[in-house]
Formats: C-alpha cells, sequence, structure tokens
C-alpha cells in the first residue's frame, strides 16, 4: 500500500538545519520519508540519516524510499532516540527533525481509524499495537472522556458529547469512526454543526490520548536536546497550539540564563542558557504552499541551536 506523505515546510526545515555532507541527522518521525530523502541527498559518503517511526508501514515504506542514499531506518518512537544512537555506537547527532502529528497516510487511509470523514473500525494507533480508541470509547467513564476532550481538543461541548458517547453505548458498543462522528453531531448545537465539522477537535483528543502523544513529545524533546552535539539544530513542526506550547515552552526554558531574582546586584546562580533560538518566531507556510498543500495551514515550525 502506498504510503502517501507531502512534506510540509520542507525548503524552510533543511535550510534551518544546516546540513553538513559528513553530519549525522535523525528523522525522529520518518513517516513516508519527506524530509529525510532531501537530507539524506545532501550527505556524503560519511553522513547518515537515520529514520525513526513507531507506523511500521512508515518504516516499511521509508526503508523503501532511501534505499539507496545514506540512510538507516529504525522502529522506534523518538522518545527513544539515545538508546539507538546506543545502540548504532554514535555519542552525537549535528541536527534533529521532529514533523509530529498524524500523517497524510495515516488520515486518508480509512481503516487506521484515523478520519472522521470515512466509516471504518475505531482505532488511531499509530503504532498498530495497544490500546485503541475502542478501547478507550468504550470502556472509560464520563468524566475521564470528558476531561480528554477539553484538555486535548479544546471542545466547548465536551460534557455534552461526553455524555453522548455513554448514552450511546449502553444500547451496543461503538466500533465506527463513523458512528462516533453521528453522535458527536447529535451531542452539539445545530449551529455548531452547521458553522464547522464538529468531529474534529473530539477525533483529536481521543488521537493523542491512544497514542499518549504529548508525554511522548516531552520525552521526545529532552532526549532529542541530549542527543545534539554542541552546535548542532533541534527542529520541531507542529500543528496544534497544544504541540507548539509544549515546544515553546521547552525551548524558552532551555534558553533561560540566570534565574536570580532581580533584586540581586549579580548572579549567583551561575545558570547558563543551554541553547538560542534559530526561529524567535515560529516559521510558518508560503502562500504557494498553503495553495498547495491544505495540511500545511497549521504548521509551525521552531528551531534551537544547542550552545557550545
Amino acid at each position: 500500500m502506498e504510503f502517501a506523505h507531502v512534506p510540509v515546510l520542507l525548503h524552510e526545515t533543511v535550510e534551518a538545519l544546516h546540513i553538513q555532507p559528513d553530519g549525522i541527522y535523525i528523522d525522529g518521525t520518518v513517516g513516508g520519508a519527506g524530509h529525510s530523502r532531501v537530507i539524506a541527498s545532501l550527505l556524503g559518503k560519511k553522513g547518515l540519516l537515520i529514520g525513526l517511526d513507531r507506523d511500521p508501514d512508515a518504516v516499511a515504506a521509508a526503508t523503501e524510499r532511501l534505499n539507496s542514499l545514506p540512510a538507516k531506518v529504525i522502529h522506534a518512537n523518538y522518545s527513544q532516540m539515545r538508546q539507538v544512537l546506543n545502540t548504532l555506537s554514535i555519542p552525537e547527532a549535528d541536527g534533529i527533525l521532529l514533523d509530529l502529528g498524524v500523517s497524510s497516510h495515516q488520515l486518508d487511509q480509512a481503516e487506521r481509524g484515523f478520519s472522521y470523514q470515512a466509516d471504518a473500525p475505531l482505532d488511531m494507533r499509530m503504532s498498530q499495537e495497544g490500546k485503541s480508541a475502542f478501547d478507550i470509547v468504550n470502556t472509560w467513564n464520563e468524566q475521564d472522556l470528558k476531561t480528554i476532550l477539553y484538555q486535548y481538543g479544546e471542545e466547548k461541548f465536551a460534557g455534552s458529547i461526553a455524555a453522548g458517547i455513554i448514552h450511546a453505548r449502553e444500547t451496543a458498543p461503538i466500533r465506527t469512526t463513523g458512528e462516533l462522528a453521528e453522535i458527536i453531531r447529535q451531542s452539539v448545537p445545530q449551529k455548531y454543526r452547521r458553522e464547522k465539522n464538529p468531529c474534529k477537535k473530539t477525533f483529536q483528543a481521543i488521537r493523542i490520548t491512544v497514542n499518549d502523544e504529548f508525554n511522548h513529545l516531552k520525552a521526545g524533546l529532552s532526549a532529542a536536546f541530549d542527543c545534539l552535539k554542541p552546535g548542532g539544530r533541534l527542529a520541531v513542526i507542529t500543528f496544534h497550539s497544544l504541540e507548539d506550547r509544549i515546544v515553546k515552552q521547552q525551548f524558552s526554558e532551555w534558553c533561560k540564563g540566570c534565574i536570580c531574582p532581580p533584586d540581586f546586584p549579580q548572579c549567583v546562580c551561575g545558570r547558563m542558557p543551554k541553547g538560542f533560538l534559530v526561529t524567535r518566531k515560529p516559521v510558518t507556510a508560503s502562500a504557494s504552499e498553503l495553495e498547495q498543500n491544505h495540511r500545511s495551514h497549521s504548521a509551525k515550525l521552531r528551531v534551537i541551536e544547542k550552545r557550545s
């Protein structure tokens, strides 16, 4: 099956990483290898691109597409990159990319259960292992469902949607994306239904929960920064405000120097910044990219460089 993925902010990301021909680079979310192919094509014989992904479909596709290039693809979550480098006896990387969120392939393949635009079994597992969306929708209590819809989906009708799910599953388990989408539609006001598709935020919240995305992101950012050599760069592409907030706050923490109280006459903490921002503000898609790829509309690129 073709693993389709259109890389967003491709030129901007590759440029920001400052690719060196003999460098070591990690694409922590290799997907369809869109970014990775360009990075690997700029490497010489001593360079290496290491592609990681938790999705076995992505690993298979990327392995094939990077076959003739200086690249190695490994089935692993990006939060495990330190272990991966240790296994390869590689101490540090010159640059690391994390392209977050769900891929075009995962959305477009109905049977993966990510999309509310097609009827398919409730799944949403990027790794294709562990608990699924079916498990969460059919076993979690109303309060827990309401909490994730509000926190991870920023859904203002989280309470009524959670109640609708509980009510529906009293009759029979909710087995498909189509069934869940209809419950969501019936649980929100008609005006809300007319203004926009009411399913997006709920599906996002459940997907984030199924894949434990925020915990992996926090662990992955720490692992990536630890794996960078001094002068190396970490580039992160986010697709919604919650992800971007986590990245922005972590980057800010790494760039923070003295934390002494402002009334101290001189610094006594000795804290030095660990990095500096390459991008003061997030980089967004150009007008031409927005026209060609609708999934680039919410993309934001942030880049940090590790201090020497």
